[in-house]
């Protein structure tokens, strides 16, 4: 599954067959456990999202609320995504070493950590990562890094809609 139409998070994992749904829940369970206060857990862009609300923040460059991570079973993997390794060389080293030092093989584009299976995937190192960035901090860095204007051709991803 690519992008799921879901509404709430609980549609979402209800698509899944008993196995892929006990590895999203897993990893869930970690991310809401490590999660710092502000973020809220919803359904954005076909998976599960873990965003700073418009209410606290509004000024996005795509009228979204501000992703800070998100997690989704693609269909031949899993992926945790953490945007606070994304343009953070630092950051994106450190978070690297710690997954590597655990002898587990990162699979990492700029912010997508994928995984096969569960026993793949070092929870306690998604763990420390979601929680080592305060929604204070994740504006911040959003602030420094984000368009002036985003450009008249730019198309903002098209999020799922939210029933209220």
């Amino acid at each position: 599954m690519a992008s799921s139409k879901a509404a709430t998070v609980e549609e979402y994992l209800a698509e899944f067959p008993v196995d892929r749904r006990e590895v999203i829940a897993a990893v869930r369970k970690v991310v809401l456990k490590n999660l710092p206060k502000g973020y809220r857990e919803g359904m954005n862009f076909g998976m599960i999202a873990y965003e700073i609300p418009l209410e606290r923040y509004p000024v996005t460059y795509n009228k979204q609320p501000l992703m800070y991570a998100a997690l989704a079973a693609q269909k031949n993997y899993y992926a945790v995504y953490l945007m606070s390794i994304y343009g953070t060389p630092e950051r994106e080293r450190k978070f690297r070493e710690a997954y590597t030092a655990t002898g587990k093989k990162l699979d990492c584009g700029k912010a997508c950590v994928r995984f096969k299976t569960l026993e793949n995937l070092p929870l306690d190192v998604i763990g420390q990562e979601i929680a080592s960035v305060s929604v204070e901090s994740y504006i911040t860095f959003y602030e420094k890094i984000k368009p002036a204007k985003p450009s008249k051709s730019a198309k903002p991803m098209k999020a799922v809609k939210k029933k209220a």
